[in-house]
């Protein structure tokens, strides 16, 4: 039966730091990408990318949005770079408790890179003059959860949003929501 299941394209990022030169063009068209409207705005706090950057001593680290930690991992390694000492939460990817990177401004909601869904490639790759993004595929066998994580991804959402505005208005919300639907 394995040599009969389907394969899936996955795509991911790879990225070259001693390319990166921290113009942070990644970091715009994501937003810009992102906006609503489409390319209506510019706020790099909206970005799936963010450049980690020591300007002085010429370094720059490009890190994407990975998936929601739902709490603060127990990682505290350092890391130290051309003689200056960074500890793991610079390089991480996740949206956690614990800090504000890569959480929508307006909502506190968890921001996760999505490849640009529906372009040919994502747009931080596209734009990035330098090579420091390239854009990697592998085939893999494909999962048979990915409805499952869908629901995953719903019901994060739903808790931040809770955990913001509180439930009683998470759930009037979602009721009048309803109501609405049932009219139309």
């Amino acid at each position: 039966m394995k040599g009969n299941q389907e394969k899936k394209i996955i795509k991911t990022i790879k990225i070259n730091v001693d390319k990166c030169n921290g113009c942070r063009a990644c970091e715009m068209i994501c937003s810009a990408f992102h906006a609503t409207p489409k390319y209506s705005s510019n706020n790099p706090a909206r970005s799936r990318i963010r450049i980690i950057r020591e300007p002085l001593r010429d370094l720059y680290v490009p890190v994407y949005a990975g998936e929601y930690a739902v709490a603060e991992c127990a990682g505290r390694d350092k890391y130290t770079i051309d003689g200056k000492e960074y500890d793991e939460c610079s390089f991480c990817r996740a949206s956690c408790p614990s800090r504000d990177e890569f959480k929508e401004p307006d909502s506190g909601l968890p921001l996760k890179c999505d490849m640009c869904e529906g372009e040919e490639e994502p747009l931080c790759v596209k734009w990035c003059m330098h090579d420091a993004l390239i854009l990697e595929e592998r085939e893999e066998d494909a999962d048979e959860q990915e409805p499952k994580n869908e629901q995953i991804d719903i019901e994060i959402g739903l808790e931040a949003l809770a955990d913001k505005f509180g439930l009683e208005k998470i759930t009037d919300a979602i009721a009048r929501m309803s109501q609405k639907d049932q009219l139309n």
